[in-house]
């Protein structure tokens, strides 16, 4: 089949052809929308899940949403190595200069933009934040040097000027799991603070499952101010929408026994259903997508996944933590207790805690309950089973 109309383009937060199984979701959080900009309570939203679940994916979609019914958009991805104050504020800034540029703007907009320059003096504590900023700030507003209050000021004067302009301000935050808890605390208490002001201003944000607990070790509150949304593989019937539909869309098929296997092999991970219905169709002759050609596709299906998806991440591990996550490995796919990784590594647990502690870091592992510690990347064990025997 003509492999320039294969509709499969697998990448990583590259929008699928269908965006299956997660209408619910996306109608309960345009729901909760509304409702901040019309001045109701709505919980702000955190999606979590391991990578492949497609959470980027359904974020952004959440953002166009949110964009296209008019509300005022602030998007930015946590990285790691550096402080939230540094990502925040450009972003901030932008929406800012567009609410102050909207006909008919009034101060608030102005005052959010002189908090946003009193914010920035930051840069003091934290060296990363270097933005240039063309009003003078407002003395004593975010300008106090303490990331919570100064934070809780700047949100506040975002909301006011949101509000100003019959609008609400939603925080699109991906990967927020990479923030430290002093600098997620602070923005969980501008937020809170926002929300009781009855201020239009809302999170929506994503992370990998370690999130739950970093934001209850933040801010013990966390648990009620948010609705955690966790996001899982697709389920058989939304993973067959997933697959039949674009393809259907190129005047083509696929049976169901193609379908079948394919979500036997890939579990219903979004990001891999991508990636084997991309090499399925490219080995297929003709119309429709056969099972036969989805046992050929599998081998280079795995196989790009090994070059891409799962070597980029284990290129990230030092030697020691190589060695931990082969032990994990070779236990099977997991949650695997503290106490047997170490055996399997012959040296006593205390020795492999720092190890287990920066992978936690890194987003490489979870702790899905007490001792137990799991893999945030689906079939990661299998892939090092392969490379690493």
């Amino acid at each position: 089949m003509d492999p320039r109309r294969n509709p499969f383009a697998p990448g990583a937060g590259t929008p699928p052809p269908e965006l299956a199984g997660r209408d619910a979701l996306r109608e309960r959080v345009a729901v909760a929308l509304d409702r901040i900009r019309a001045g109701r309570a709505a919980q702000s939203v955190i999606l979590y899940g391991l990578r492949g679940v497609g959470k980027t994916v359904l974020l952004s979609a959440m953002r166009r949403d949110a964009e296209a019914a008019g509300l005022s958009v602030i998007t930015i991805e946590a990285p790691e190595n550096r402080s939230l104050p540094a990502v925040l504020a450009p972003a901030l800034r932008a929406a800012l200069l567009r609410l102050d540029r909207l006909k008919g703007a009034g101060d608030k907009a102005r005052r959010a933009l002189s908090a946003l320059a009193g914010f920035v003096k930051l840069k003091a504590t934290y060296g990363d934040l270097a933005i240039a900023i063309e009003h003078e700030g407002e003395p004593g507003l975010a300008d106090s040097g303490d990331l919570e209050a100064d934070l809780t000021d700047l949100i506040g004067a975002l909301g006011e000027a949101a509000s100003e302009r019959g609008t609400a301000a939603i925080l699109f935050i991906d990967e927020l799991q990479y923030v430290p808890e002093e600098q997620l605390a602070a923005l969980i208490v501008a937020v809170h603070a926002a929300s009781q002001n009855q201020l239009p201003v809302t999170l929506v944000g994503a992370g990998l499952p370690q999130l739950l607990g970093q934001m209850g070790r933040a801010k013990s509150y966390a648990e009620r101010l948010f609705a955690f949304e966790p996001i899982g593989p697709l389920d058989a019937a939304a993973a067959e929408a997933a697959l039949r539909n674009p393809i259907e869309a190129e005047g083509e098929a696929i049976d169901q026994d193609a379908i079948n296997a394919i979500y036997a092999a890939t579990e219903g991970y979004a990001y891999f259903l991508q990636e084997w219905g991309k090499q399925s169709w490219d080995v297929a002759d003709r119309s429709p997508i056969t099972a036969e050609d989805v046992a050929v596709a599998q081998q280079s299906a795995i196989a790009q996944l090994d070059q891409s998806f799962f070597r980029v991440r284990l290129d990230r591990l030092s030697p020691a933590e190589k060695r931990y996550v082969s032990a994990m490995a070779q236990l099977g796919p997991g949650p695997q207790r503290s106490g047997e990784i170490a055996q399997a590594m012959d040296v006593k647990v205390t020795t492999v805690a720092p190890i287990r502690s920066s992978l936690i870091a890194k987003g490489m592992v979870y702790s899905p309950g007490h001792g137990d510690t799991a893999f945030t990347v689906p079939m990661f064990d299998a892939y090092i089973r392969r490379t690493m025997p």
